[in-house]
């Protein structure tokens, strides 16, 4: 297959245990490849480098203002762009739908189901997400995390799966739960008060707004968590590991609720610590944007 004109986008952070899956299901495909690395103490830069993948490194603000920042500053030059997390990995037959509509041009943006592998199975659970889009047509939410682009045009959406591989291993899981849900709550506390406009009939936002507010009136919220998981979105036929991730899907709702109620208890957000960062590397390039990368450090 031909290379096409797309850009694939990637921010990165210690990602060296997917570098060289997501790297192979890609490098043959697009014909441009920009990863924004957020100063990784690993091996994630010299991996993406050994593909002659172009990497630029900027300091991590938050998951929405990393993305706008490779959406809008990056030196883009084909007409479509593709966000994809390094933890995601294309089907062929997905490549091939892609292939079709952009030859075609027959859509402003792409939406494709992403399927969720969890303790090496994969589960019937899956997750609409909007995934190319016309260069300089997509910006993002500005969230701590959970950020969402907001597109409009004409919209295609696909039918093959992009998988989505969520951690190696369960320490890792735990580890990357643990930080998310601290965000999360964060965000909850820091912009209590302000919320999406909720209509069931809206868009994207809109409608998850719609069913946070049904869900944050419910007596019984993590069991019902469990629930929806382990039977609405059909979990429980991936047997025994499907019930144990509906189960710590719960876990993960109630995590990120008490830890709210901590910060409206005690008054005051959590500091995070920072992970160590790894020092500007060598494969990097240094170029200078709106927004310079010297000025951000």
């Amino acid at each position: 297959m031909p290379k096409i004109p797309l850009t694939i986008l990637m921010i990165t952070f210690n990602e060296e245990h997917n570098m060289h899956g997501v790297l192979d299901n890609i490098i043959n495909f697009a014909s441009e490849v920009f990863i924004v690395d957020s100063y990784s103490s690993d091996k994630t830069v010299e991996i993406a480098h050994s593909y002659g993948v172009r990497i630029f490194q900027r300091k991590f603000i938050n998951f929405g203002d990393q993305w706008n920042f490779a959406c809008t500053q990056l030196p883009i030059s084909n007409p479509w762009s593709m966000k994809l997390d390094p933890d995601e990995r294309m089907t062929d037959v997905l490549k091939d739908q892609i292939v079709e509509v952009i030859t075609h041009d027959t859509a402003d943006y792409i939406s494709i189901p992403r399927r969720l592998w969890f303790m090496n199975r994969p589960l019937p659970v899956k997750q609409n997400v909007e995934r190319v889009w016309r260069t300089g047509k997509c910006r993002f939410t500005e969230l701590e995390v959970n950020e969402h682009p907001i597109l409009s045009g004409k919209h295609v959406k696909l039918t093959a799966w992009l998988e989505h591989y969520d951690s190696p291993n369960l320490h890792h899981w735990y580890n990357k739960q643990n930080r998310y849900t601290t965000l999360e709550a964060k965000s909850s506390f820091v912009n209590r008060g302000v919320k999406f406009r909720s209509n069931y009939f809206g868009t994207k936002m809109e409608r998850r707004q719609f069913f946070r507010d049904i869900y944050n009136k419910l007596a019984f919220k993590n069991q019902f968590v469990f629930i929806y998981c382990y039977l609405f979105l059909g979990a429980f036929r991936a047997g025994r590991v499907g019930f144990i991730w509906a189960r710590m899907r719960s876990d993960v709702y109630r995590m990120r609720e008490i830890k709210h109620l901590e910060m409206i208890l005690l008054d005051k957000e959590y500091i995070i610590p920072n992970e160590p960062l790894g020092k500007p590397s060598k494969f990097a390039e240094q170029l200078k944007f709106k927004n310079s990368i010297h000025n951000l450090l």
